[in-house]
């Protein structure tokens, strides 16, 4: 919570080039850590069932070679960071969490017919000022990783922001005589973050490879293959292949995907075929209990009972 940032001491917890930003910006850092915790959730959500499901965004910042190295998760993971924190400090601001800043600016123009500008909208400029300079300050300084991977790094989560950008959409509420919309307020509001994560999901899967290289004076991300379209900035990109994640090397950062649990009715990437590489299943039953026979009692509960249930598992040789 934000008791936790009220002195510099924990500040020195991250990386140096966020020190001095979190010692000026102490009241942001609680929309940062939860922008942090979102970024974790929403990634294992978004890979639940593919051979690579996430798990490892856990052991941040101390990332493994799945996200050190340049490739298509990786620019997943920073496309979605980037995102999540200036979506995290835009809404902070409009919540009215943070001294420096509040609503955003009322947009020029009319919302539509008997709408007004009103409510509060998210402070989009502000969180994508403010969390560039967090999501990028480790990027943008000499010390890890090589010019290649940085660049890139710092074009996804550009291309994260844009996704962000492009959300902002306007929302309106109603007021009038019993529910019509003769009246409404609008405000300017950003898409969930759910939304956003299944976006740049699909630009994942459409990810363009790359090599950082000399084009005229200065070094820029190229596509690797000659026929491939041009990169803009709303295509995410990555420097190397990732390995198939179906079985376990630690120097490739894959975990394999032995005990995973899979779908046998399913066709997509949770397919007991496809998760488990062609190595087939095992299947157990487990019994669960869970609630049923509910009624309603009067006056005012659900009165349930509880039933023994077995269900069949698919679990990964």
């Amino acid at each position: 919570g934000g008791v936790s940032w009220n002195e510099s001491q924990h500040c020195r917890l991250l990386v140096p080039e966020q020190l001095q930003l979190c010692r000026r910006n102490l009241e942001v850092m609680p929309s940062i850590v939860r922008a942090a915790r979102h970024t974790q959730a929403l990634c294992q959500q978004s890979f639940a069932d593919m051979r690579w499901n996430c798990s490892s965004i856990q052991r941040a910042p101390r990332f493994g070679p799945d996200l050190l190295k340049g490739t298509r998760e990786a620019a997943f993971v920073y496309a979605l960071a980037a995102a999540t924190i200036a979506h995290g400090i835009a809404r902070a601001c409009a919540s009215g969490e943070l001294p420096l800043c509040s609503c955003g600016p009322g947009p020029p123009g009319d919302p539509g017919p008997g709408g007004r500008w009103g409510g509060c909208g998210d402070n989009l400029s502000y969180g994508l000022q403010l969390g560039a300079a967090f999501a990028d300050s480790s990027s943008r300084s000499g010390k890890s990783g090589t010019h290649g991977s940085k660049a890139m790094n710092l074009h996804n989560s550009a291309v994260g922001r844009t996704v962000l950008s492009d959300s902002l959409d306007t929302k309106c509420k109603c007021h009038g005589v019993s529910g019509s919309c003769s009246v409404k307020t609008c405000w300017k509001g950003l898409s969930s973050l759910d939304e956003i994560a299944s976006d740049l999901k699909s630009k994942y899967l459409a990810a363009i490879k790359v090599s950082h290289r000399l084009v005229g004076p200065r070094k820029q991300l190229i596509p690797k293959d000659m026929d491939a379209r041009p990169v803009t900035e709303t295509d995410l990109v990555y420097l190397i292949s990732s390995p198939d994640y179906c079985t376990p090397n630690l120097q490739l950062g894959s975990l394999g995907t032995q005990d995973r649990q899979c779908n046998k009715s399913s066709v997509g990437s949770a397919s007991c075929a496809l998760l488990c590489c062609g190595r087939g299943y095992n299947t157990y039953t487990e019994e669960v209990e869970e609630r049923c026979h509910c009624r309603y009692r009067w006056c005012c509960s659900v009165v349930c009972r509880q039933c023994q249930r077995r269900v069949e598992r698919h679990v990964c040789k």
